[in-house]
């Protein structure tokens, strides 16, 4: 007999994965829910529990920007691969991507002065799961984001062909004290960032892939043009690239992240498809969310409802975030690096906020995740000598009183959910 959960609007039934889940549940979640007022969620693309979420960055400072975007914004500064959704401090935003067109300015306006950000066009913005798109108004450029687990994917749509730049920014939101940018042949950059934020050693290393040829590369240390530089290590670096684009008007960029090495960020990028797939990789992604979402089917219920519950569910799906690359290689705890032996490690793990309800609903609509999570918790133990009291991203940030992950533990164990 399946399991069921009653609650006073729906009737919810809870029942197996199928690839047949009906198309439209992705229109039932608005990924803007919760980006205003003091929701803290971000509306960018994302695979379930995903290492990669690429999505816009409207805010860089405040406690209603620890997501890096707020509804109520109307300037947007670029495209960055990492976010945070419904927590009260802020993080991550790693390696900041801004197509734009003119001039390339390496500043980013936040001072009013002439930068990259750009107003963007609320009317045609869209969100749905694993998607998203924007117009930027000070480039007529259509910019459409897409990600698998570990590889963020870009389209950019110009007005016409030309010249047109993107600037990287390895400096953005967070103190960086350490980067590094290099070139790598004729259409690929490789780098790193270590940041401090509210993880105080957060390493995240990156390949970016371009459709195009780089005709030109500009690098920035603090603000001025290291001339003829193609590789660049410091505390505070931007890049802006120069393309050369036919009629067709379109440009690319495929990045894969790891917190391992640049040589784990390629592997990762590399064990996506080849080539420029972006509507394929679009179409996987959300297959994936429409068999997460899937699992809870609803009856009853106004089509708000049916939106905000389902909306509910597709932030459930969002963290834990995988840590592993492909090679099973991960960051742990000690900030050295490990392999995960049989299972995936995962990271962001908000226990104060979730032993409660979040992680016993896992054990019911996750269950073979949940031996990861928890296989994941120990490892933490392993490697740094506890068990994780908020960790993020390798380290213990200790903002939380008590010891949550032994409840989700014995949760899991006592409902025969062993590893």
């Amino acid at each position: 007999m399946k399991p069921f959960l009653g609650i006073p609007l729906f009737l919810l039934l809870l029942s197996s994965c199928r690839p047949d889940a009906p198309a439209d549940l992705l229109s039932e979640v608005d990924p803007f829910i919760g980006t205003g007022g003091h929701g803290h969620t971000f509306p960018g693309a994302t695979a379930p529990f995903g290492m990669v979420q690429l999505s816009p960055d409207t805010r860089l400072t405040g406690w209603d920007g620890c997501s890096g975007y707020h509804y109520t914004d109307p300037m947007v500064y670029g495209f960055s691969h990492t976010h945070l959704s419904g927590t009260g401090i802020p993080d991550y935003a790693d390696v900041l991507l801004m197509p734009t067109t003119g001039e390339a300015r390496i500043h980013n306006g936040a001072d009013g002065q002439p930068g990259y950000r750009s107003a963007f066009s609320k009317e045609r913005e869209t969100a749905e799961p694993g998607y998203y798109s924007t117009f930027l108004e000070d480039y007529d450029i259509q910019v459409e984001l897409t990600a698998s687990e570990r590889v963020g994917h870009h389209r950019y749509r110009f007005a016409e062909g030309g010249q047109v730049n993107v600037i990287l920014d390895l400096e953005h939101r967070d103190e960086t004290p350490r980067a590094f940018l290099r070139r790598v042949g004729d259409d690929e950059l490789e780098g790193y960032r270590i940041s401090r934020a509210w993880a105080q050693e957060q390493h995240l290393y990156f390949v970016a892939r371009f459709s195009k040829p780089i005709a030109g590369l500009r690098l920035f240390r603090d603000g001025a043009e290291v001339d003829g530089a193609t590789s660049l290590e410091d505390e505070r670096i931007k890049a802006a690239l120069r393309f050369e684009l036919d009629s067709e008007a379109e440009l690319q960029v495929k990045v894969g992240i790891s917190a391992v090495s640049m040589e784990g960020a390629r592997r990762n990028l590399d064990a996506d498809p080849p080539g420029w797939a972006f509507d394929s990789i679009r179409r996987a992604t959300q297959d994936k969310w429409r068999i997460m979402l899937s699992k809870v089917e609803l009856t009853g219920g106004t089509k708000a409802e049916r939106r905000t519950f389902y909306t509910a569910l597709y932030h459930t799906f969002l963290a834990p975030n995988l840590f592993t690359d492909v090679d099973g290689q991960y960051r742990g705890t000690d900030l050295k690096v490990h392999r995960a032996e049989g299972y995936e490690q995962y990271t962001v793990f908000s226990l104060w906020d979730t032993y409660r309800a979040t992680h016993p609903l896992y054990t019911i609509l996750q269950e073979e995740r949940t031996v990861d999570f928890i296989r994941s918790m120990l490892a933490h133990y392993r490697d740094g000598g506890q068990l994780p009291m908020w960790e993020l991203a390798g380290n213990y940030t200790g903002c939380m009183i008590g010891y949550h992950a032994v409840p989700v533990i014995a949760d899991a164990y006592l409902k025969g959910i062993y590893g």
